[in-house]
């Protein structure tokens, strides 16, 4: 009888079943037991999945922590839309022309004498590109002003690199309104907050530098050049916009490799007393073609790349130490690419794609500064063909 066999110490389950999971009911040991019902449970599992799960998320989580900017700004599109678009300005010029004929072909009168010109930058480290663009603008400034800090936007101490070879620019110091201002060395804090901070110290300089009311003051950061016959334009010409963005064309690493015509944060201002701010954001919808020229990290060392990177506001985007390797540095300017390894900051897929890769070679030296042409063997690194660059 069964409640026999029972009492006996005989083996029986009342469930009825024929797989694994009949043992759990007799009498193994709690390791065994334990096991079967490990098996029971896997049982339901597809083990293939399982591996390709173990393999697959791993490998998600560690491409989307390297190349989770790239993505997202691949997918800014679906996000953010595209800012409004400019008022586009012709400019008109040629050297046989003219200047009452210039301002007239930009609907524009011709005024008894020209405005006053002030030049105003934040310096860094920017060296050659600072002597490029005073000898370019030279003739029609009427005061350069320059403010320094010894700390970098990200909060780091930095030499005041201008004051150490300030020798080299006797031939503006007639004109020189030059300053200092002591960094807040906040670091972990927004870099924004200490530009901001420098760009206010930049207002009073002005004010030092004699600035008065309908002067033009040209707001750029030193590698944002205006050329010489743009400003010559505006300082004759009556009626212009009170503010007017400059389009520039936009180079990377040197004069060799053009990006696009998009440049357009440098800005020409009628002073206004109590009203005009330096600011580098858009400040209206009116832009003039064709007005100068944007060399972004162009610098003779690589050492100076490094510290511009380290340095700079998006110091955010070096996101491994590797990027800070000479070695990786000078193949990606060589080649054209991204310092930072990031896609293009667009907001059209088209605009995108189109600009993926390495930036395409130009070997046009037409129409650049004037004095980089005059002096190519001291400035060879600018010009197509010389991408190589010197330690430092």
């Amino acid at each position: 009888m069964w409640w026999m066999m029972a009492e006996g110490g005989g083996h029986y389950c009342s469930k009825k079943t024929d797989d694994i999971c009949g043992n759990v009911c007799g009498q193994e040991s709690g390791r065994m037991l334990s096991m079967s019902r490990v098996r029971c449970i896997l049982r339901g599992f597809d083990f293939k999945v399982l591996l390709i799960l173990f393999t697959l998320i791993p490998m998600c989580v560690f491409g989307i922590y390297v190349h989770g900017q790239k993505i997202s700004y691949f997918l800014r599109p679906l996000w953010e839309s595209p800012p409004k678009p400019f008022h586009d300005i012709p400019h008109y010029y040629h050297e046989n022309v003219s200047m009452e004929n210039l301002c007239k072909l930009h609907g524009w009168g011709i005024r008894e004498y020209p405005r006053r010109v002030f030049d105003a930058v934040l310096f860094s480290n920017e060296m050659d590109i600072l002597t490029i663009r005073w000898k370019e603008l030279y003739p029609y400034i009427t005061q350069f002003v320059l403010l320094e800090s010894n700390s970098t936007f990200t909060g780091f101490p930095k030499p005041l690199f201008f004051s150490r070879y300030r020798e080299q620019f006797k031939f503006v110091e007639p004109r020189l309104t030059y300053g200092t201002v002591g960094g807040r060395f906040k670091r972990g804090e927004n870099p924004f907050v200490e530009e901001a901070y420098q760009r206010v110290a930049l207002d009073q300089l002005l004010k030092i530098a004699g600035i008065t009311e309908d002067d033009l003051l040209i707001m750029s950061d030193v590698d944002e050049i205006p050329s010489r016959h743009t400003i010559n334009l505006l300082r004759w010409c009556d009626e212009v916009p009170q503010i007017l963005h400059l389009q520039l064309k936009n180079y990377l690493y040197s004069f060799e490799f053009l990006v696009d015509n998009n440049s357009w944060r440098a800005s020409v201002h009628r002073y206004r007393e109590g009203e005009t701010r330096y600011a580098h954001y858009r400040q209206t919808d009116d832009i003039l073609a064709d007005a100068g020229w944007h060399c972004s990290f162009c610098f003779r060392y690589i050492s100076e790349f490094i510290f511009k990177m380290k340095a700079y506001s998006h110091y955010d985007r070096v996101r491994f130490s590797k990027y800070l390797n000479p070695e990786r540095v000078q193949k990606v300017i060589c080649k054209g690419s991204d310092l930072f390894d990031m896609l293009p900051e667009e907001y059209t897929f088209k605009e995108i794609i189109g600009k993926m890769g390495p930036i395409p070679h130009s070997f046009s030296g037409v129409h650049l500064p004037s004095f980089l042409l005059e002096n190519a063997e001291k400035y060879k690194f600018l010009l197509p063909g010389n991408c190589r660059r010197e330690s430092g």
